[in-house]
This record gives C-alpha cells, structure tokens and sequence, in this order.
C-alpha cells in the first residue's frame, strides 16, 4: 500500500484527487467538533459506553462526536441505513427492480429516493438519540435539563422548541456529512461514504489510545500493569486484523474453459478462466443487518419510554447482559443475513446462463442446471465459512478482549470497526492501482 501510495503521488491527477479528498475528510473532522446550540455535553458525555449496544456503535463510527452532541453527531448512518433499505426494497418490489436495471437515468432516481429516504431516517434518528440522551442521564437528570447545558427550568413551549432545534440540527448535520461523501467520490479516491465511515473509527481509536496513556501516566507515575495489558491488548488485536486481512482477501478459484468458436474466418475461444469467489463476499453487512436488528427494539423502547421493557431487554438481550442469549441470538442472525445477503449478490442461475451462451464450461460439469447446482454448492459452503468466521469475530471484543482488566473500551476495535477499516483500506488501495494503471495506459496510448 506504501508503494502504492508513493506512485500515486508522481501522478498530478491523482495527487489532486489525494487532496481533495484529505480536504473533504478535514472539513467533516471540523463539524465532528461543532457544538449543536442548547446541548449539555457534560450531562451524557460519559454516559455512551464502548459496547455494542446502539448509541455505542453509532458514537464510534462517527469518532465520538455523538457522545459530544456535535453537528455531525449522526454522521453517515441515516444514508447506509437507507440505502440498505433501497437495495433490499429493489428485490422486493418490482418498479424499483425495473428502475435499477434502466442504466445510468435508474440509478440516478434510486439515488434520489435514497436521499429523500435519508432526510426521514435523521428525523427519526435524530428524535430516537434525543430520547436516547434523555434515559442515560435519567440518572443525573431529565432530558429537559440535558437541554440547554442542564438549564432545566423552562416552560414546555421551550422544551418543544429546544428539541426541534436539536432535531433539525442533527438533521442537517447528516445531510451535509451525505454531500461531503458524494463529493469525495465525484472528485476525489475511491467511495466517499466509506472513506468518512473509516475516518470516524480512527478518530475513536485515537481517542482510544490517548484514554489508555492517560490512565498509565496518571499521576505523574508509570503503571506497568496497565501499560502490560495494553500490549496483550495491541497483541490480540494484531492478530485478529491479521485473520481479517486474510480471510477479506481468500477466495475460491473456478476454472471456465472456452471451447473454440468458428465466427467468419476468425477463430474465437479455445481459452480458460476463473471466476472468482470470495470467501467473505458479504463484506461487513451480515454484522449491520445483525446488529441492526438487536439494537433496534432497544430504540423503540426507548422512542416510547418504556423503562421495565428497556431493563428487561438489556438484562437478558443486553451487550453487557450475563447470559449467553444475547451471543447465541447474534451469532444465529449474522448467519441468517449472510445468506440472505449471498442470496441478493450472487444468482449461480445467472451465471451459469452467461457461461452456457458464451461457449464455455466448467471442467467435469455439465452446462445448465448442474452448472449453476454446482455453482450454488460451493457459494453456500463459502458462505457458512464466512459467516461462522463473522459470528467468531463478533463474539471476540466481548468474549477476550472484555477479560483484561484496565481495558475499559475498544473503540474502533470491535468486530464492525475493524471490519471496515480492513475493507475499506484494501478499497482505497485498489482504486489507486486502478487509477494509476489507467494514467499508464493512456500515457502509452498518447
């Protein structure tokens, strides 16, 4: 990636997207730290633990500023919620099926519905973390004197006025933070949605590492069992990137040959292939879907204020909960939806089809049906592997990592964050190859 990164830099084009886009990164680093008018940080701040739990991850895919109550507090997720939803609605209901097939004008009005779609979900979301901030500080005090910095004492008129405010803040915050990732793809490296996605859990884990120094330089003293930890800490993580890496980048080789093709009085085919098939395709979705489902009776809950049933649910379903439902119930749904996910990216009928009508086959299968069985065998056999190697890795920060004491909160190293810093990072690097091997052959084209 280095290498990569250096070749990149001899080339002016793709310097200047570099820089674009490290400015587009800036100025959503800026709004994470713009504080939204009336909020107390200080009331809840403290309150959003490093769990999987729904306020936590939402806090650290955006770098903490959640957790502040900043502008940007919501970052990019009413967008990724909704254009989940957009993908899924388009294998549902056929209009949206047709209208994602009719080329570039489709996309463009999918693209349109999934931003109108994304203004509804940061109302709703907005309103949900607003309830949200209120039952952490039900401690320590009301969501009305979470409002204006703990002020507290004000007419409902205020209170109503207050909180659309904050909504409409929050609000707006998540459809600049949509622009700014649209523009960093138009103009700059790679997907701009992922790339704020990724600059988010590096901010939480810088946040991460400067907590943990703090607590070993306390003081003014050096705590060696803390700082022993932390490397046992590192270690583990190290380990568990390395397995990402690999499995993200393993992938299962298919041999096509082309029977030779007599066109004219040219010859055709005569030539093999593969098709490749990653053996974690799904990429980091059965994890959102996932975690998505779990979190979400939580913020119903809470949207109705339902305490004894918010208590219940965290008992027994909790991140932090005691018994072993909540790895069971997780594990079970992160398999479910990478198949389901399999089910959508990957149509073995299809491919079978493509292959059938361009002369090929599958050394030792018959073309047609046993192609695409064939196929559909080995995508399934991928996909439980996949899927048992993201219920693993999911289960890792709450089974091992939780176990070393003075090791509070991972931040970005959960299951979700490193999942997306991995894939993300090879993402980058791959459309800077892709840009610079396209530079070359139009140099040499010239």
């Amino acid at each position: 990636m280095f290498e990569t990164l250096k070749n990149a830099f001899k080339v002016k084009e793709i310097r200047i997207k570099i820089y674009w886009t490290l400015l587009f990164l800036l100025l959503y680093r800026i709004g994470c730290y713009i504080p939204v008018p009336g909020i107390g940080t200080s009331l809840f701040g403290d309150g959003i633990t490093e769990t999987n739990s729904y306020l936590a991850i939402m806090s650290m895919m955006t770098g903490g500023s959640l957790a502040n109550g900043t502008l940007f507090a919501m970052g990019i997720g009413p967008y990724i919620n909704a254009s989940i939803i957009m993908q899924l609605l388009a294998v549902a209901i056929p209009p949206l099926e047709r209208l994602s097939k009719q080329g570039e004008e489709g996309r463009k009005k999918i693209a349109a519905y999934t931003r109108y779609l994304t203004i509804i979900l940061a109302i709703v979301q907005s309103i949900g973390i607003l309830l949200g901030y209120g039952q952490i500080a039900s401690g320590n005090a009301s969501l009305s004197a979470i409002i204006a910095g703990g002020a507290g004492n004000v007419n409902g008129f205020t209170n109503f006025l207050s909180y659309f405010i904050i909504v409409l803040f929050y609000t707006a915050g998540t459809c600049v933070t949509m622009w700014i990732g649209e523009r960093i793809t138009d103009y700059g490296v790679s997907n701009g949605i992922s790339l704020l996605i990724f600059a988010g859990i590096i901010a939480s884990a810088g946040i991460f590492f400067g907590l943990q120094f703090k607590t070993i330089f306390a003081n003014k003293g050096f705590d060696r069992e803390a700082f022993l930890f932390l490397i046992i800490y590192l270690l583990i993580v190290v380990i568990v990137f390395a397995a990402i890496v690999y499995v993200d980048l393993a992938e299962r080789k298919i041999s096509v040959q082309y029977a030779k093709q007599v066109k004219g009085r040219k010859m055709y085919g005569g030539q093999s292939t593969v098709i490749p098939i990653k053996v974690n395709a799904n990429g980091v979705m059965p994890l959102i879907f996932a975690f998505s489902i779990l979190t979400f009776p939580e913020l119903i809950m809470t949207l109705f204020k339902a305490e004894n049933a918010i208590g219940w649910w965290q008992k027994w379903l909790g991140a932090s909960s005691q018994y072993p439902f909540y790895a069971i119930i997780l594990s079970l749904l992160i398999v479910f939806f990478a198949f389901f996910y399999s089910q959508i990216q990957f149509n073995p009928e299809d491919i079978s089809k493509t292959i059938q009508q361009n002369g090929g086959f599958i050394p030792g299968i018959r073309p047609g049906k046993p192609t695409a069985e064939y196929l559909k065998r080995i995508s399934n056999r991928l996909t439980l592997f996949g899927a048992i190697f993201l219920a693993l890795l999911a289960l890792i920060p709450t089974i091992v990592l939780n176990f070393i004491p003075t090791i509070t909160s991972g931040g970005a190293f959960n299951a979700t964050g490193m999942l997306i810093c991995v894939s993300v990072a090879l993402e980058f690097n791959t459309a800077l190859e892709s840009q610079i091997m396209m530079k070359n052959y139009k140099g040499f084209l010239k």
